[in-house]
């Protein structure tokens, strides 16, 4: 019987929209191949195969952006081992100001062969795709903001206000608009306009909405999410969508930190430590900040559980 010795090659991809720049590098840090090919898995495996044979264990890195974890996962298909990994961080890590395809891929090969690679968590196919409806919903929500700002400062300049009793946005409020408000013929053209669109935008977060409890009627993290005080079908949905499986995080500190709601570490040679809340503002922070809020000093269940929703027992949830 014969015996097959497969060995291990390091594997760095520099990715493109058309094109993949592929560096594989041996356990030694030599490099065996650096080139560019197509954008298909089967055109990058190929490319490892002619160079390195069929006999080979691949440990791969690539950057995290757009289209690489769909790479990835068909990569992973075929038996690679594959990371993605912080661009940022990478870009840090660079001692050379130029940059090029050629330097990219073999950056990303050297940090996988020695084990310095700044890795990032690749999430599966079904929480990528939950992202992309929960990222199409917060752009309908900043189109909806939009639109009530800029109906805002046309009454603005025109010096038209409602009258004291009437809230903004309510049925009398719009009633007065459509009747009341003293608007130039193109004001009133486009107040009608912009009310339009927000009718329709209005109308499709509906429907995105329904799409959501759909989706995640059958999730177990979602459903037990939903039984906490303060978090509704958007703020779970979201912590999905953004944070996937809470147990990868050690602690709930570094769930805060990731969320963007924990102080920060500002000290400096003499001065004292100095702490400031984090200035991130991406959807994690602002919706999870009304969440914390409410339910942080006042629900029971939030108070008793160690990490908040990290301590969330995850049962068959992927």
């Amino acid at each position: 019987m014969s015996i097959v010795t497969w060995h291990v090659v390091f594997v760095g991809l520099d990715y493109h929209a058309s094109s993949v720049q592929v560096c594989v590098m041996d356990a030694d840090g030599n490099m065996l191949l650096n080139r560019k090919c197509a954008n298909d898995w089967r055109a990058v495996v190929a490319a490892v195969q002619e160079r390195c044979g069929k006999e080979v264990q691949v440990q791969a890195a690539i950057e995290s952006c757009c289209g690489a974890a769909d790479l990835a996962d068909e990569l992973i298909r075929r038996g690679w081992t594959v990371h993605l990994a912080h661009p940022g961080y990478v870009a840090r890590m660079k001692h050379n100001p130029d940059k090029t395809d050629y330097s990219d891929a073999r950056m990303l090969a050297e940090l996988q062969t020695h084990g310095f690679l700044p890795r990032v968590w690749l999430a599966p196919e079904e929480v990528r795709e939950l992202r992309r409806l929960v990222h199409y919903r917060q752009r309908l929500t900043k189109d909806r903001k939009n639109l009530k700002l800029q109906i805002g400062a046309t009454l603005r300049e025109a010096r038209q206000k409602a009258p004291a009793n009437v809230n903004a946005w309510t049925k009398a409020w719009l009633a007065w608009l459509d009747a009341s408000a003293e608007l130039s013929p193109n004001a009133r053209y486009v107040t009608n306009r912009r009310l339009r669109r927000l009718k329709d935008v209005q109308e499709e977060l509906q429907r995105v909405d329904k799409r959501l409890e759909r989706q995640t009627r059958e999730d177990p993290l979602v459903q037990k999410l939903l039984t906490i005080k303060g978090i509704g079908l958007v703020t779970a949905t979201t912590l999905r969508a953004e944070i996937g499986r809470f147990d990868r995080f050690r602690t709930g500190k570094q769930l805060a930190r990731f969320c963007g709601l924990s102080p920060r570490n500002a000290s400096s040679g003499k001065f004292g430590l100095r702490h400031s809340c984090s200035t991130l503002r991406s959807c994690r922070s602002m919706t999870l900040a009304p969440t914390r809020a409410c339910s942080g000093s006042r629900c029971p269940t939030w108070r008793a559980s160690r990490c908040g929703p990290a301590s969330i027992e995850m049962g068959n949830s992927p």
